[in-house]
């Protein structure tokens, strides 16, 4: 895997291109936005209808005329019920009726027959079959959205589980450490067969308990939906298990070989082993994994960003945006500080830190070797560049957080985010500057003008994403924020693709129409890759946290005793940044707001404050050996090679840089973050 394979021209991929399964998942993907917006759409019908037809919501194009009869003499009605009376010898209590009352009922239901047949006459001046057509197309669109809620979970779980699939084949789920030998491979494809079968009889366990309880058929159906996933899996497994690759050389187990089992197979074994050993939950794994589905628009939005991220890769915006810079003649250390500011928009805008590196990560590293910045600094600045903006608007966390915890709102973290982001970038700059020396630019003469030339490029992928937000908002009303950006990103990057085909397609000679299949192809494939990767960690690490949720372990770190917010703090600190070192952000976020959040909360510690220092921790964890998700990610965007190669000559600094440096930042960023906002409100 070469470095400089990002910056190729066509389309860019750094797995196999399985185009059939990206086309599959592409539609897939498509079929889960068109239902995302099918709500906007028929709240967009429903307006177009009032705006064309005043009181659309009473017109019906098939009304009958009333049958009620509007010239009814009152005064001879009463008459007539009053002489119809006869007692009741039976009945105790019989009476003759009361002709007031009897006065006051018809004269009610006369004005409510007049007013049906006031309706009426209104309705025939605009029942005209255009009405007829559009009643039928808004109705048709409301009863399937009514009768499909439920559509969304099974589009989930068919993605997750082609993209896993493909993960699987190509043994591309993340771990510590790719195989390096046929021995290695097979404990790697073996773990993964044990891990998926444990999950078959956790599965079974459940569908067990689900079968002795009224009124669980839909659960019980999902729970086979999620059997015949992972009995796939496993029989991928079994195959790639038999049949090693030839590039895989003969060897042996050797003492870093446990480093090749994937992440998610750690976090499933120890979950199980809790819940079939120490809590005799034997469910517990399919109970924790399953609550995916019950969250699966919040999953399918992740498959969105990841796609929008391999689509940012496969057009040419990220070095497009580069050479803006390039005539500044930035020395290494100014473009790392520059890179991290400029990159934490795009990363918000691709929902995880994760997505951007993967996307992007390959051209961040291309452009700092170029200035002359070393490995290690390369390296640690490309791992940096997608954590930063996790703060920022619109990341996709920070909406997850406000949906599970309604003391907050996106709009104040959001803003107080912003602000933490400032300071760690600077923090960022301040101290590449002082390490790397020779910070200084050197522009050549008309650099500024330059700049504002290789602005031009960009102008027309300017203004094509603002014509796809413009028509979607007005097509459908829904405007761009927080919440819309995953249906909407997903389309803008089509469109940026297209433009894209057209002008690449000249320098290749292919058509518009075959380069943007392959591009898009291309990205799909490689979102099924990194989709399938992400949600099994996220899944697992899930599981993970029904042992924290399920222990005594939350008890035992906040104790009735325990009344000192600032004691409170020193725990959550050190906790969450474990928990981000092991968890992917989504699983811990889901984690904390189950466990943690609410004693937190309760000591003494604001909401608001406690969950920005949730976002700071977890941006460390991820920066943090032992796993340090950002790295890993990074060794598969520039090559493991790249990674053996970084130089380990010079200071202890210098050896450890791609390291050391994320650490230097993150850990006085949390510090401040956690305790300095403390002093205005818990002393």
């Amino acid at each position: 895997m070469n470095w400089r394979a990002m910056t190729a021209t066509g389309a860019r991929t750094l797995y196999p291109v399985h185009r059939l399964h990206g086309v599959i998942l592409l539609l897939l993907l498509l079929a889960t936005l068109a239902l995302g917006m099918g709500n906007s759409l028929h709240s967009r019908l429903l307006w177009i209808g009032e705006q064309v037809w005043p009181n659309y919501y009473l017109l019906n194009p098939d009304a009958t005329e009333p049958t009620c009869n509007l010239s009814v003499d009152i005064d001879k009605e009463v008459q007539r019920r009053v002489a119809a009376y006869k007692p009741d010898p039976d009945d105790l209590f019989s009476s003759p009726p009361n002709p007031e009352a009897i006065r006051k009922s018809l004269q009610s239901n006369l004005a409510l027959c007049e007013q049906r047949h006031l309706q009426f006459a209104e309705n025939q001046k605009h029942a005209t079959w255009a009405l007829g057509v559009f009643k039928d197309i808004e109705q048709g669109l409301a009863d399937f959205l009514l009768k499909n809620i439920d559509l969304t979970k099974f589009l989930f779980i068919g993605m997750f589980a082609m993209a896993a699939a493909i993960s699987a084949l190509d043994a591309d789920h993340i771990a510590l450490r790719l195989p390096r030998n046929r021995a290695e491979w097979r404990l790697s494809q073996g773990s993964q067969f044990v891990v998926n079968g444990l999950m078959l009889l956790s599965l079974s366990a459940y569908v067990g308990r689900l079968q002795a309880s009224p009124g669980a058929g839909d659960t019980i159906i999902l729970q086979y939906a999620w059997s015949l996933v992972f009995g796939l899996f496993m029989v991928i497994n079994a195959i790639r298990f038999l049949f090693v690759p030839e590039r895989m050389k003969a060897g042996s187990l050797a003492m870093s070989s446990g480093l090749v089992v994937p992440l998610y197979c750690t976090m499933g074994l120890i979950a199980m082993s809790y819940f079939f050993f120490v809590d005799g939950y034997s469910s517990g794994l399919a109970i924790y994994f399953g609550m995916m589905s019950n969250l699966s628009s919040m999953f399918i939005n992740i498959g969105l960003y990841v796609l929008v991220g391999m689509m940012l890769k496969q057009t040419r915006v990220p070095e497009l945006l580069l050479n803006v810079l390039k005539p500044f003649n930035l020395p290494a250390p100014m473009l790392a500080s520059v890179i991290i500011f400029a990159t934490a928009f795009p990363t918000a805008f691709t929902g995880a830190s994760g997505i951007f590196i993967l996307a992007v990560g390959g051209v961040v590293y291309d452009e700092l070797r170029r200035a002359g910045a070393g490995r290690q600094l390369s390296l640690a600045t490309t791992a940096m560049s997608g954590s930063l903006g996790v703060v920022l608007n619109p990341c996709l966390l920070i909406v997850v957080v406000a949906a599970l915890n309604k003391e907050v709102t996106t709009t104040e973290m959001y803003g107080w985010g912003f602000w933490v982001f400032i300071m760690s970038a600077s923090l960022f700059s301040f101290i590449v500057c002082k390490t790397e020396g020779n910070w200084k630019p050197r522009p050549a003469p008309g650099a500024v003008r330059a700049a504002v030339r290789e602005l031009g490029p960009l102008i027309p992928y300017a203004l094509t994403a603002a014509a796809v937000i413009l028509v979607i908002w007005v097509v459908l009303g829904l405007q761009f924020n927080e919440y819309s950006a995953p249906l909407i990103l997903p389309l803008v990057m089509l469109a940026v693709v297209m433009l894209d085909a057209g002008k690449a397609g000249q320098e290749t000679g292919q058509s518009r129409t075959q380069a943007f299949f392959d591009r898009s192809s291309s990205a799909a494939s490689d979102s099924a890759v990194h989709i399938g990767a992400l949600l099994a960690l996220i899944g697992f690490s899930i599981c993970l946290g029904g042992i924290l949720e399920r222990s005594d372990i939350v008890h035992a770190l906040f104790p009735e005793s325990l009344t000192s917010p600032w004691l409170a703090m020193m725990v959550i600190v050190l906790m969450l940044t474990v928990i981000g070192m092991v968890m992917d952000p989504f699983g811990a976020v889901i984690l904390v707001s189950a466990t943690i959040a609410q004693p937190a909360i309760q000591i003494g510690i604001d909401p608001l404050h406690f969950w920005i220092v949730c976002l700071v921790a977890f941006e460390l964890g991820y920066l943090s050996p032992p796993v340090a998700l950002n790295h890993l990610l990074t060794r598969q965007v520039v090559g493991e090679t790249e990674v053996l190669a970084a130089e380990r000559t010079g200071s202890f600094w210098h050896r450890y840089q791609r390291l050391l440096l994320p650490l230097a930042v993150m850990v006085p960023t949390l510090l401040l973050v956690a305790f300095v906002p403390m002093l205005f409100y818990a002393l």
